[in-house]
């Protein structure tokens, strides 16, 4: 690029002269040094202290069994929390807390589901006649509905708000970095060699969008043989320490494979699961976004 072309043009976005360039930031990633509040407003009713997205490079990491594990632990650290479930095509929350009913709107907005313990869940499941009734939609299409929860959602008064996004650095990702006021992320993967290649872009993407990693959280890490307690690697030899160190972010966790967790999960009883394997965690999370 010459020097002439970058003092002419938005050195972001490429155009070739500032009259070229629309200067709507949505529509691109980069940083044009002309930066705007992309912002949305959360609904009126709506008191949301700390946004926290949940991110992973690929998907059958995991992740929303850590949204949900996140969401629960803060909770009984008595915190009040809500899921934001921004994984519109796949989405997974509801029925790992239970929640079958279809939500309900009110002249304040449309109103959250609540768990049993009282975390607020907003899901696309909550939404549709059927459960299995999918998301045929294009991308801009969802990324709307995404920006919707925030925005016509009465969540009300919150501490923390967990937004379930769908894996890798498309558009509804791009959406609620732009749209809501993310505070930090936190990166889930697994032991597999070839995640840490998928992760180092999903960090990239968020320093691009300015959002803090709050740190990297391997699922899937060991599985200990109930007969000997000996831990066995399934997925392989853990890269987590190697991947957190190359992208300079924090290790908040390893996660163990836990069968009982899975058949919480599987019959909406997650809050009823008594292990708290992300206690540690969501201290680290809180005293680093306070």
């Amino acid at each position: 690029m010459s020097e002439e072309y970058e003092q002419q043009g938005c050195s972001g976005c490429g155009s070739e002269a500032e009259d070229n360039c629309t200067h709507d930031c949505g529509s691109c990633g980069h940083n044009c040094g002309q930066p705007q509040d992309l912002h949305e407003p959360c609904n009126p009713h709506s008191v949301i202290r700390h946004v926290i997205g949940v991110v992973s490079g690929k998907g059958g990491v995991g992740k929303s069994m850590v949204t949900s594990q996140l969401a629960v632990t803060m909770a009984r650290m008595g915190y009040r929390v809500g899921i934001l479930d921004a994984d519109i095509t796949g989405p997974s929350i509801p029925k790992a807390f239970g929640i079958h009913e279809r939500a309900v709107g009110s002249d304040q907005g449309i109103l959250p589901a609540l768990t049993g313990t009282g975390i607020a869940v907003m899901s696309l499941n909550l939404l549709t006649e059927n459960e299995t009734d999918p998301a045929v939609w294009r991308g801009p299409v969802i990324a709307g509905v995404v920006k919707q929860f925030w925005t016509d959602v009465c969540w009300g008064e919150l501490d923390y708000l967990f937004v379930d996004m769908p894996p890798g650095t498309g558009d509804v990702p791009l959406t609620v970095f732009q749209s809501l006021p993310v505070d930090g992320i936190v990166m889930v993967t697994s032991p597999q060699d070839l995640v840490s290649m998928i992760v180092t872009k999903a960090v990239k993407m968020a320093q691009m969008m300015d959002i803090p990693v709050l740190g990297l959280v391997e699922n899937f890490s060991y599985f200990t043989c109930p007969d000997c307690g000996k831990k066995l690697n399934i997925f392989g030899t853990s890269h987590a320490d190697e991947v957190a160190k190359a992208n300079n972010i924090p290790l908040l966790a390893q996660l163990p494979i836990d069968p009982e967790l899975a058949q919480a999960c599987d019959e909406g009883r997650l809050e009823d699961f008594q292990k708290d394997y992300l206690a540690d965690t969501c201290k680290m999370i809180t005293a680093l976004i306070k």
